[in-house]
This record gives C-alpha cells, sequence and structure tokens, in this order.
C-alpha cells in the first residue's frame, strides 16, 4: 500500500500559538484554568492537563489563579466577568478569530443586522455573535427565515467554512429582501489551503484518513469535502480508533489532519500504516 500525505495539514499558526501560550502560562502562573477545551484535539488537552491545565466550562468554576482564553475566543461579557472576579487574564484567541469580533461589532455600531454564516452551537460563532447585538447565525438555508425583510445585512463567516458553503449561503441570503447587503470574507486561508489539499490527495487514493478531534470543525469540513469526492473517508482521532479491516483490498491511502491535530498524530499514524503494509508481505 502507498501512502500520502496532503501537503497541508496538521497544526495552523492560531493553534501553535494557543499551545505555545498555554505552555508558557503554566511554566509561569499556578493554578492555570482554560475556558473551554482550548483547541478541539482531546489528545492536546490531555498532555496540557497533565502538565497543570484545568479545563472548566463556566467561569464560575474559577476562583482564582489564571483564565486562559482559548483560540476559539470569549465573549465580552465573559471576558468583563473574569475582571471582575479580579483574575489574570492570558488570551490565546486566534488572531483571525479576533478579527471577525472586531469586523461584527463594527457591523453592527454601523447599523447593520449582523449575520454570522456558521454552526450556532460552534464556540467561535458564540463568541462572534456576543460581540454584535442582534447578530443572527444562518448555518444553511432553514436558517434564512430568522431574517426580517428590507434590513441593511452585514455577512461575516466562521472561519472554519468551505468556500462552497459560504458561497451558497450568500447566494441563499441574497434572494431574501435586503435594503443593503454588506459581504466581508473572513474565511481562514490556511483552513482554504488544507481543504484543497485533502480533496487533491482524496482523488488520488483508494481510502481517505482525516485524522482530528470529532468536535473539530476545521476537521469535519475536511472530513465533509473528502467523503463527497471519496466515499472511502473515515475521520478518526489518532490511530487507535482504526479498524484494520478498512484496509484490505486497499493500495493507496490518503492522509490529512486537521488545524488543531499535532505532528504526533500524523507521523504515528502513517509510521504505523506503513507497518501494517509490511506485516502484510509477509
Amino acid at each position: 500500500m502507498k501512502v500520502i500525505v496532503a501537503e497541508k495539514c496538521g497544526f495552523c499558526h492560531g493553534v501553535k500559538n494557543a499551545i505555545s501560550i498555554a505552555k508558557k502560562t503554566l511554566r509561569e502562573k499556578n493554578d492555570v484554568y482554560s475556558l473551554g477545551p482550548i483547541i478541539h484535539n482531546k489528545d492536546v488537552v490531555d498532555k496540557l492537563a497533565k502538565a497543570g491545565l484545568k479545563t472548566v466550562d463556566s467561569i464560575d468554576h474559577i476562583l482564582s489563579g489564571t483564565a486562559l482564553i482559548r483560540s476559539h475566543g470569549a465573549a465580552p461579557e465573559q471576558m468583563e466577568k473574569l475582571k471582575q472576579k479580579g483574575l489574570n487574564i492570558v488570551d490565546a484567541t486566534c488572531v483571525l478569530v479576533q478579527r471577525v469580533q472586531q469586523i461584527a461589532a463594527e457591523l453592527a455600531d454601523q447599523g447593520y443586522t449582523v449575520v454570522i454564516i456558521g454552526d450556532e452551537n460552534h464556540p467561535e460563532v458564540q463568541a462572534v455573535k456576543a460581540c454584535a447585538k442582534n447578530a443572527v447565525v444562518i448555518g444553511d438555508e432553514e436558517d434564512l427565515n430568522k431574517l426580517s425583510p428590507g434590513g441593511k445585512l452585514g455577512v461575516v463567516c466562521q472561519t472554519t467554512q468551505t468556500i462552497e458553503h459560504f458561497t451558497r449561503m450568500l447566494t441563499a441570503i441574497s434572494r431574501t429582501g435586503f435594503s443593503e447587503l454588506k459581504v466581508i470574507n473572513t474565511l481562514c486561508k490556511e483552513a482554504i489551503r488544507r481543504q484543497q489539499s485533502a480533496v487533491e490527495v482524496c482523488k488520488k487514493v483508494d481510502v481517505m484518513f482525516v485524522l482530528g478531534g470529532l468536535n473539530s470543525a476545521n476537521t469535519k469540513k475536511l472530513a465533509e469535502l473528502c467523503k463527497k469526492n471519496n466515499p472511502e473517508t473515515y475521520h478518526l482521532q489518532n490511530f487507535k480508533e482504526l479498524d484494520i479491516n478498512l484496509l484490505k483490498g486497499k493500495k493507496t491511502a490518503g492522509v490529512t489532519a486537521g488545524a488543531s491535530t499535532p505532528q504526533w498524530i500524523i507521523d504515528e499514524f502513517v509510521k504505523n500504516l506503513k507497518c501494517f503494509e509490511k506485516e502484510n508481505k509477509k
């Protein structure tokens, strides 16, 4: 079996920065809390937990010490509450997410109804929504009824969405009754490059593996795109989850990984695939 790894995969700059900030904070501070998982990768979160990072889902669970803002950002109200509690705040929000938050706030100040194309349950989207009064999240066409006719719409997008989904939803929004439409492309270029690279590989192989957290938005998008182009696509967190029966009868395997997947997960997966190949030849 031949193994092809996507040219663009694994950690992006925002994730690298967040993990670097977390490690530095753990070295310098005691009682460090992350408000939600710092990134959507269980293996990385578990490693940081062993180093002392405590992940909590509520500010109420942080009584003292340092609050680490995860890569997905936090709502302004959450930031204010942390300040009021007298906590030391370390912000590891991705700069691109910060940009979307700023744009959303500015659009709202200019009188636009802010429309966020994305997953309403994702922490990045929730944080952006909190930055703009009366913002509306549109996940698919069924959500278009949330828009009031005749309004001024200012559209942004969750950074990890695909170009195809962004374009499709813009087309759908453009058919609604609005008085003005302002669109700002807030897609992450690195996420787009990873999507393009993954699709390129999956078209060449018999089986495609997408590595990363099952709750990672960008990894799920990679898996969805690959699945459209290659039905034999599987989203796994690591090699432990691989059913070797999936490899039977396959000559070529492709591997890609989400922006929150560490290189050692990718290396381990590829190494074990090659070992499996050697075992088959004995």
